[in-house]
């Protein structure tokens, strides 16, 4: 007898896996934490606990929707898949209002040294949000307009959330308004390590996979150096590169002058700098090698040199393998250059060390958010670079 076919219940193993992971966090996880102080531990306050009847009640409809759109029925697929794209940012939205008018009413009758933190629970929604959207974005195959309007939609609710008072009672809120300018100097000092590391990078990888490319002699031997720098822990580059830097700082006078030291920028750039060249000298080495030689072939039967094939032929169809290289530098130089604040270069690394020095989990998230939220800008943004310099037919 023909076996019968059971009807497929789960339409979207992702999303459920993420609802499941969501609504355990919430059930075990605080969803805020309240401290008589900015040093000691605070008190856990659950969701049930924090939130009000008609918050609890729309997180409870957001929830329901989620999971219908991980059924395989009643919604079609893309029905479904719309449904939880359109859910995420009304759960993002309600996860930032809800703990900050929890914060709000906690600390009106606290006295004026009492924080209210996030808790676990409130990070995991946010988490939580984030991945469904990705998985729904990538389902729903949008184009490229289509994905950047959503991420500013995104970026848009947080922003207004941030430039509103309803955050404000916060403890990282707090922590922000009283490092302000010096957030705005480290900031900026991040940008710079992280610019200043990549332009050398891309300035010597180019080349190099060029020459990678054009000789197999060079190639083998330059990447087992490239390999040997990647391999390296990083705070021990940073440590490896004071002693001879002092003393060259010291040897020739006007580079001392000029800021090389062995402590400070001159070391963090130089080690970021060796830590990104193997991606782009690699993922430039791929991209060209991956032209097909019968394009190349076609080019020179057209009369083309040997630099318009490179310029017109060779680069314009490695670029998105190039670009790619460029998205992994550009987020591990992000991450790279909070560890060059042990040596005083600055950065959001600052206030992270900072942080955990005085035990204060506010101070440590002042230089962790804006270090992720940076990283993962960037890789969106180079994403959308990628997936432009494609051909039409393949994005």
């Amino acid at each position: 007898m023909p076996r019968e076919h059971t009807p497929r219940v789960i339409g979207n193993r992702v999303l459920l896996t993420l609802w499941l992971a969501a609504a355990i966090g919430v059930a075990l996880l605080p969803f805020a934490t309240l401290s008589p102080n900015r040093l000691v531990s605070g008190q856990p306050v659950m969701l049930w606990q924090a939130l009000p009847g008609w918050q609890l009640g729309g997180l409870g409809l957001i929830a329901a929707g989620l999971l219908l759109a991980a059924l395989a029925r009643p919604l079609p697929p893309r029905a479904a898949d719309w449904l939880g794209l359109a859910l995420t940012l009304p759960l993002l939205g309600l996860a930032l209002f809800a703990l900050g008018d929890y914060a709000q009413r906690a600390l009106a009758e606290a006295s004026p040294a009492a924080r209210v933190s996030q808790g676990g629970a409130f990070w995991l929604l946010l988490l939580a949000a984030a991945l469904i959207a990705v998985d729904a974005l990538q389902r729903l195959r949008l184009g490229l307009l289509s994905r950047a309007l959503f991420a500013l939609l995104a970026l848009g609710l947080i922003g207004a959330c941030l430039a509103s008072d309803l955050l404000a009672p916060l403890s990282l809120m707090r922590e922000f308004a009283n490092q302000r300018d010096i957030f705005v100097a480290q900031g900026l000092r991040h940008l710079s390590l992280v610019g200043g590391a990549l332009l050398p990078a891309l300035a010597l990888g180019l080349p190099l996979g060029l020459v990678a490319t054009r000789s197999r002699r060079w190639r083998d031997g330059l990447f087992s150096v490239l390999n040997v720098f990647q391999t390296l822990p990083s705070i021990a580059v940073f440590g490896l590169l004071i002693a001879p830097l002092a003393a060259l700082a010291h040897a020739v006078p006007w580079l001392g002058e000029l800021g090389v030291s062995g402590i400070g920028v001159a070391p963090a750039i130089i080690a970021l700098v060796l830590y990104s060249l193997l991606p782009v000298v690699r993922n430039t080495y791929a991209g060209l090698a991956g032209v097909p030689a019968t394009t190349l072939e076609a080019a020179r039967g057209m009369g083309m040199t040997s630099r318009q094939i490179l310029w017109r032929v060779e680069l314009p169809l490695a670029l998105p393998v190039i670009l790619s290289g460029l998205r992994i530098v550009t987020v591990q130089a992000i991450g790279l250059t909070v560890v060059a604040a042990l040596i005083g270069a600055g950065g959001f690394g600052a206030f992270i060390f900072q942080g955990l020095g005085q035990y204060a989990i506010d101070l440590v998230l002042l230089g962790a958010i804006p270090t992720i939220v940076l990283a993962v800008i960037a890789d969106f943004l180079l994403q959308l670079l990628v997936a432009a310099s494609r051909p039409p037919g393949t994005r």
